[in-house]
This record gives structure tokens, sequence and C-alpha cells, in this order.
């Protein structure tokens, strides 16, 4: 079987091997197990492979490389429109030699994706709808339109989406999904406690960006250490805020309990995960956040936003906090956790079993289902 890719994540390659962003490669590599052939259509920039990248582990591997492109406001469309006919040849012309179509979406590729699978309605195809599926979340046009496109089953036929979280009304081909880091090996016993004499561990893990409100994670760790002087934070990841982070440590004096870590790799964030008690995210949009996930399978009770399916995740409360994102009444919630350690228990408890239903062994069967080899 050839099975096609398309997706905006960039990628780079070293001694013949195809680099990306590691969670979503060692995704892929569950869905590409047993093919002939992989043909991948994407952005390929000339750069090192960094800590958070990993490679698609396949011996056959097709890629068509892409120009990246930008079409989610109207100032970078302009500058686009121009490559996107090529690109959109590119796919088509993949997706006419694929046995199998795969969309990441959503994105810029996953766009022209979207419009180009309307004219193979025959071919066996599946998208992986990675952000947020919540019909009223605001999002760009470009996303609004993909996610239209993709619950279209007039337009879109022959075709799975897997999507996180279960929403009201949606079409026959939309199927709730999740994702998975860690091994049904790995499930090793793990309780925590937690009182206000010891150090209290928060992680933060995500890119250093608006969307992931850092700054939000930095303050009501500020916020908490008002009654709390035990409490550390470890923040994980790399953008353009960090040095704006880093100024605003060293001006609030907290640069021996809030540690920058940047990038690192899977094994150092599982023994991060380990130590920690909480694991916090107060993103503005997310998908299935992984980081949340990973924290909650090790015991860690996670502090996020009532975005996407994060309510799902957390039993609307039972498995950990949803943060009003006000910084008063949060620590204050918080704070009443860190001295009640049955409570504490009880949700970190809940996190770990929740969390330990998926597995990869669980969801290479799901895939399995998918792609019919």
């Amino acid at each position: 079987m050839k099975f096609l890719i398309v997706t905006h994540v960039p990628h780079t390659v070293e001694q013949n091997q195809y680099y990306g962003y590691a969670p979503y490669v060692r995704e892929m590599n569950i869905w590409i197990k047993q093919l002939d052939e992989l043909i991948v259509v994407a952005p390929l920039e000339n750069k090192k492979p960094t800590a958070i990248d990993d490679f698609y582990e396949h011996k056959t591997i097709n890629f068509r490389r892409v120009s990246p492109f930008n079409l989610t406001t109207f100032k970078h469309t302009g500058s686009s429109i121009f490559k996107v006919p090529k690109i959109l040849l590119q796919i088509v012309v993949a997706m006419q030699q694929a046995d199998h179509i795969h969309l990441r979406c959503p994105g810029n590729m996953g766009l022209l994706a979207c419009v180009a699978q309307i004219f193979f309605p025959f071919k066996p195809k599946t998208a992986k709808y990675a952000g947020n599926w919540d019909p009223k979340a605001k999002q760009p046009w470009t996303y609004r339109l993909q996610k239209w496109i993709l619950s279209n089953t007039f337009l879109t036929r022959n075709m799975q989406v897997l999507v996180y979280g279960s929403w009201e009304n949606q079409s026959k081909n939309i199927k709730p999904f999740f994702t998975a880091t860690y091994s049904e090996a790995e499930k090793v016993p793990m309780q925590k406690t937690i009182n206000a004499s010891i150090t209290i561990k928060l992680i933060f893990v995500g890119n250093l960006v608006e969307g992931k409100n850092p700054m939000y994670a930095i303050q009501l760790f500020e916020q908490l250490r008002l009654t709390n002087e035990n409490v550390v934070l470890d923040i994980f990841g790399e953008g353009i805020l960090r040095a704006s982070l880093e100024k605003y440590i060293e001006t609030n004096h907290l640069e021996a309990f809030v540690i920058l870590h940047g990038n690192q790799n899977q094994q150092v964030l599982k023994k991060a995960y380990q130590d920690s008690h909480f694991v916090v995210l107060p993103s503005k949009s997310e998908g299935w956040p992984k980081a949340i996930a990973e924290g909650m399978f090790w015991g860690c009770v996670p502090l996020v936003t009532a975005v996407s399916c994060l309510p799902d995740m957390l039993d609307q409360g039972n498995r950990g906090i949803l943060l009003q994102m006000d910084l008063e009444k949060d620590a204050t919630r918080i704070h009443k956790l860190i001295n009640n350690s049955a409570d504490f228990e009880l949700k970190s408890t809940a996190a770990l079993n929740w969390s330990r239903n998926y597995t990869v062994e669980c969801f290479e069967t799901e895939i399995q289902k998918l792609v019919q080899v």
C-alpha cells in the first residue's frame, strides 16, 4: 500500500532520514508500520534536527517538498497566492498515486488537501484534525473552512475524520479520537501525596507563545507563593516569548523558583512529570494537549483552561482544576487542594487511571481499524 501524508509540519533531512516534530512523527510511525511505501507532501527546511524532532521509521519514503506559505491572514495571503497552484498540483498528483490519503489538519497544507481530496471520492481517506473541533470556538477562517469541508459528506466521501472530544450534531464521518505517548509497560505504580510542608512542583510544557499563555502560569505560581513558599515551577519549551519571560523572572527575583529548561527530549520530560505534583497549561485553544495527558499518566493534577475537550479530560473538574483565569480565585482553589491531601490524592489517582486507558498499544489497535493493509 502507498500511504500519503499531507501536512504543514516542517521537516528536515539528515543522513537520509526525514525528521519532524517528535509527537507528530511518533504518531505517524504507528500509522505507517505495515505499509509498503510512504509519500509525504510537506515543507522541508535547511537546518539540523532539534531535541524535539524525530524521524520516520520506514525504509521507503517518497518525500515531495513544497514551499511554505500562509493563508491565515489577508496580509500573508497576497504573498502566498502565487505558490498555491503549484502546491495544489503536487498534492493532486500525490493523491492520484496513493492507495490511502491521510490529511493533517488544521493548517495551510490541510486546507489545500481538503479541497484536493474532493476529486478522489472513491479512495479511502483519513484526516486527523489536531486542533479544537468545538463548533463554537473562535478560529481563523481557514480553520472553519477545513472543518466545514471535512464535515460535508457530499464533498468529503470515503473519509473518517478523527477529532478530539465528543460534540453534538456531527456528521457521520466524524470520529472522536485520542492520541498516546506511553506504553502498557510503562504503567508502573505511581501514587503522589502532598502537604504544605514539602516542595510543591508545578510543570509547564509547551511552546512559549501567546496561545499557550506561559506568563499566566508564572503569575499563578507567584500568587501561590504568597501562601506557600515551597512552590517551584519548571517550564519546558521554546518560543518567541522566552526573552520576555526571562526578563519578568529576573525583574521579580524568581530565578531560584522558576526554571526555563528549553526544549528537552521525551525521557527528560518523563522524569519531570514523575517528580511534579501539578501540570499547568492555561492555553487559549487546544486540540488534545499531550502535555496534560502525559502529566496525568504520571499522576500530575492538571490545571487547565476549559477549552476544547479539556473539560471532558478532567471529568468537569473531578480529575483536576479548570482555571477561571482569575489569579486570585485560581490560586485559592489550588491552595485548598495543597492543604487537602485526601482530595489531591483522589484527583491524582483519577487523572492517572483515566490517562492510562490511552496507551500506545490501544492507539495502534484503533489505527489498524482505520488503515486496512
